[in-house]
């Protein structure tokens, strides 16, 4: 009987990570029966349906709508779920991605199921357990099978938690699905829909609760406004960081633009075209760093290291006064942009397939 292989997903970060593997598995071994379950973490066309559509994923074989609320909601609601589908499917190896609350939904499901478990992007650690994420990371690889790491600092984060067995240096798969698009978003030049030139302006996400859910974003936002004196400033506004900011959004200087949410390949275009990006998305400071596009990032600690010493990230702190030393700061970091990290390479998926396929006997 074919082996049965269930990836969970449900925020945008879980797409880009996990749609290449999903390809390369399939192709692998044609005989593998592969269910993509949707969460439903992320569910409005902007952070969800775009993805499957931009990444080539088939729809998702159960959707489970567990949509917003608070980390306790939005997890209990995903372990029923999953759980479910993974008895009534009969799932042999559950593949989870990164460290949203779906993350370990999928992963609580399978190991009470007594199912394996494959998790891609793991060992990543920011040591700050004020983060939702960093529980979820930490949990999650403790759960796991096969722990598939980036970087060799994600191996080191696991050997210091006594985790050494089925841990595998692939690459980072989110850079497979930011290489299969470059040729579609280098020529995009979706900039220009803004009224922008390449080259010219500051790219901004923020959305952590740290950073949205009290008096800090109001802050962010006159820095922001500070900024757009000396450079242009396009925000595609998060929807949670929208519903926080109310009435700070009005009157705005005509340098600073919010927008709407952007698909994965419009903002990938906005990223590559930008003279620098300001963020709190780990993600992102990923992207960057292959793009060779300077990053800032608002946090006091990234479980993504490897950006900075890689010399294209540079941490912020959470203050957002910091904002305003932004073009000062990108005019030091001109110059030419690094080669991207060790297996960074548009082929991770492809060796992380290899390794689920051998474990599982696929």
């Amino acid at each position: 009987m074919s082996a049965r292989v269930c990836f969970v997903v449900g925020a945008r970060p879980n797409f880009m990570k996990s749609a290449p593997v999903y390809r390369e598995l399939g192709a692998l071994d044609p005989s593998l029966e592969l269910t993509l379950l949707h969460t439903g973490q992320h569910y409005d066309d902007a952070m969800s349906d775009v993805f499957f559509r931009e990444l080539a994923m088939p729809r998702p074989d159960e959707f489970l709508a567990v949509g917003s609320g608070s980390h306790a909601e939005q997890t209990a609601k995903a372990l029923v779920g999953v759980e479910r589908a993974l008895r009534e499917r009969q799932i042999d190896l559950c593949v989870v991605a990164g460290d949203v609350n779906s993350t370990l939904a999928g992963a609580l499901a399978a190991v009470k199921l007594g199912i394996p478990i494959a998790h891609i992007e793991s060992g990543l650690r920011s040591f700050d357990r004020a983060m939702p994420e960093e529980h979820n990371r930490v949990l999650t690889d403790h759960l796991s099978d096969l722990l598939l790491a980036h970087s060799e600092e994600a191996i080191t984060n696991l050997q210091r938690e006594g985790i050494t067995s089925g841990v595998h240096l692939v690459g980072n798969t989110m850079i497979d699905s930011l290489v299969a698009l470059e040729d579609r978003f280098r020529g995009l030049g979706a900039c220009a829909g803004h009224g922008l030139e390449a080259g010219s302006y500051l790219l901004v996400t923020l959305h952590r609760p740290a950073l949205v859910d009290g008096p800090l974003l109001d802050a962010a936002i006159a820095a922001l406004a500070a900024v757009s004196e000396s450079m242009p400033v396009l925000f595609p506004v998060h929807p949670r960081t929208r519903a926080a900011l109310g009435g700070a959004a009005a009157g705005l200087p005509p340098g600073l633009q919010l927008t709407d949410p952007v698909g994965y390949l419009e903002f990938l275009s906005l990223e590559a075209d930008a003279r620098a990006v300001l963020t709190d998305s780990g993600g992102i400071q990923e992207e960057a760093t292959y793009l060779g596009v300077p990053c800032f990032t608002l946090r006091d600690n990234t479980e993504r290291p490897i950006t900075v010493e890689h010399g294209t990230n540079r941490l912020l702190g959470l203050d957002p006064k910091r904002i305003e030393e932004v073009p000062g700061l990108v005019s030091e970091a001109a110059g030419t942009a690094p080669e991207p990290p060790p297996l960074w390479d548009g082929h991770a998926a492809e060796r992380l397939a290899r390794v689920v396929a051998d474990r599982h006997a696929c």
